[in-house]
């Protein structure tokens, strides 16, 4: 079967990833791969009899497809790799391309994969133990479980742990590379800032619309008969009907919603359309604030849309005020040991025997110590995606668990919320922001080829999938 967990987006690497252009989101490692040995980029493993497509023919073993830096790709590797692929094509009910180029897409990405893995540890890339939990417990909490739960489900999979863990290790190296290499040195001057502004006055485009969903999902699993997809169906209609009748929208989702936002209330968050599915944008483009939506029905299941708030963007941003203590890996103190100080930290202030500015004074290793750890007033894109994701996820008052970031281990409160004028030196930061995004495609693409430029790979023999 098509595991439903393993299918489902990591969440952690979604932001960092999404620079790369070269093969679409689902190849390039966003998704972790169903079955016991998918690994893109895995270390060389022993060869396995392997089934052949072609005729029904067997040969004894596996064989090598390709050798990158002396490090082997087998066509073990490459088929379950082409099959993950082509089973997120059915699942999105999209056309895959033909066969011959699928393979060769998925190819060029694991040798892509292989050499930036072999960068990243000759550049000294180490991911401990405890960015791997956290990685573990993002992957469960998009799926909507708890750790426990997760590795219950990988094993009755057959996916072992110690390779889902592999994966993730893996998977966090390439991002801390890519941001060392790619994003840590892409700048956009102020006279990009000023042409776009001019290019934008004299081509009269119209300011952008945000738009605000909530959503109530009810997931369909990847074997439902027809028979369990009518009863999720009605069940996904008697919400929308609940709603209709008057009751709380924000509270049906939380209680009858299988999405990773229904502790928001189902909320997304005010996005451009560019940012929605488009089959949310298309069934939300015609309804007023307040409204909801049919029920949809998508690769994930069955939905039921609210439109919460719609504005012009560009004349006002959510911003969001916060606090934290920054705990820098040294050799004395590595991210574990950081970790487990943090949440001491966070035990003592809930408790009420430490004060979180007294704690942020004395101990964060940055320069918001000297005022308690307060970050002061920061717009969407201000911080790095998973300091971001953090502060979204927090209420007013709510400490987090402790974050591993590319600058260290963060112990994050959010203090307030508001909704605030753009000025005009924040509409060029939201300006060079998206500049910058649009620059990463290419700077990536630049980069990997350089990279792969570099490398010594040897074509052993053609895949046969």
């Amino acid at each position: 079967m098509t595991p439903r967990v393993l299918a489902l987006t990591l969440a952690l690497l979604a932001a960092h990833l999404s620079l790369v252009p070269a093969v679409p989101a689902q190849a390039q490692g966003l998704k972790l791969p169903p079955g016991a040995q998918a690994a893109p980029a895995a270390a060389p493993r022993a060869a396995a009899a392997l089934p052949l497509a072609s005729g029904g023919a067997r040969r004894a073993a596996d064989f090598i497809v390709v050798v990158v830096n002396s490090e082997p790709i087998t066509n073990n590797e490459v088929r379950t790799e082409v099959q993950r692929l082509a089973q997120q094509y059915a699942q999105q009910r999209r056309t895959p391309p033909p066969r011959a180029e699928l393979v060769q897409e998925v190819l060029d990405r694991m040798i892509n994969d292989k050499v930036q893995l072999q960068l990243s540890r000759e550049n000294g890339i180490r991911i401990e133990d405890v960015a791997v939990d956290q990685a573990e417990q993002n992957v469960a909490r998009q799926n909507s479980m708890d750790v426990p739960q997760l590795r219950r489900q990988l094993e009755a999979e057959g996916v072992a742990l110690a390779q889902f863990r592999e994966q993730l290790r893996e998977q966090l190296a390439l991002v801390r590379l890519r941001e060392r290499e790619v994003e840590s040195k892409l700048r956009v001057s102020d006279l990009e800032v000023d042409q776009y502004r001019r290019d934008q006055q004299a081509a009269n485009v119209p300011a952008a619309q945000e738009i605000n969903i909530a959503q109530i999902l009810v997931a369909v699993p990847d074997a439902a008969t027809a028979q369990q997809v009518a009863v999720l169906q009605a069940k996904a209609q008697a919400a929308l009907e609940r709603a209709r009748a008057g009751e709380d929208f924000a509270v049906l989702a939380r209680d009858l919603s299988d999405s990773a936002d229904k502790a928001n209330g189902g909320q997304l968050g005010l996005r451009n359309a560019d940012r929605l599915p488009p089959l949310f944008v298309e069934a939300t483009q015609n309804v007023a604030a307040g409204a909801l939506t049919p029920v949809l029905r998508s690769g994930a299941g069955f939905h039921v849309l609210k439109v919460v708030e719609r504005r012009t963007a560009g004349l006002s941003v959510a911003q969001a005020r916060v606090r934290h203590i920054l705990l820098r890996a040294t050799p004395k103190l590595n991210e574990a040991a950081a970790r487990d100080k943090l949440i001491d930290f966070k035990r003592r202030v809930e408790s009420g025997q430490a004060d979180f500015a007294v704690l942020a004074r004395d101990n964060s290793q940055d320069a918001s110590a000297a005022q308690g750890g307060d970050l002061g007033w920061a717009s969407p894109g201000q911080f790095v995606p998973e300091f971001e994701a953090m502060v979204n996820s927090l209420s007013p008052g709510q400490i987090g668990e402790p974050l591993i970031s590319r600058f260290g281990v963060h112990l994050i409160q959010l203090l307030e919320r508001r909704t605030a004028a753009l000025s005009q030196r924040d509409q060029n930061e939201v300006i060079r922001s998206t500049l910058r995004e649009k620059k990463l495609d290419e700077a990536y693409n630049t980069w990997a080829r350089d990279v792969r430029g570099r490398a010594y790979i040897e074509m052993r023999e053609q895949p046969q999938i």
